[in-house]
């Protein structure tokens, strides 16, 4: 068992790489909570071409990686944040979102910002539950 009293980075050895002094996601408690995911290219870290639907499929597939690496995924995530260059694109965002979370979708909120990094047209973070297998007990024996 992990201890619950102790976050835990998360790595993932074929995922997404930071861009900059964070974590990808943070193992806590019962939790996993991702860093905003662009749709960048683990393999060439650029974006990838193809606009707002290409870049939120790519954001979602970085994300999914980062939630195996932690031991849950797609299937457990509880809620998302979009941030969106241009609300005009929620709709095209929005069918691929669909795709990936087909049934008990997460709660969501969605804002335009006024710029992302990369000039990205999305980013999008999760929080999830982790899986049963990765119970946590803490009366913290370590």
């Amino acid at each position: 068992m992990k201890c619950a009293c102790r976050k835990e980075v998360v790595t993932v050895e074929n995922g997404p790489k930071a861009i900059g002094p964070y974590s990808l996601g943070i193992r806590a408690g019962h939790f996993v909570f991702c860093s905003g995911q662009l749709g960048l290219d683990p393999a060439t870290g650029s974006l990838v071409e193809g606009g707002v639907e290409a870049e939120t499929r790519q954001a979602l597939t970085n994300l999914s990686a980062i939630l195996q690496g932690a031991g849950s995924g797609l299937e457990n995530v509880v809620k998302t944040t979009v941030f969106l260059r241009d609300i005009n694109d929620f709709v095209r965002m929005n069918t691929v979102y669909a795709e990936f979370f087909k049934s008990d979708p997460p709660a969501r909120s969605a804002f335009q910002v006024a710029a992302l990094p990369r000039s990205a047209a999305v980013e999008i973070e999760a929080v999830a539950l982790l899986g049963q297998e990765n119970d946590v007990d803490c009366g913290c024996g370590e």
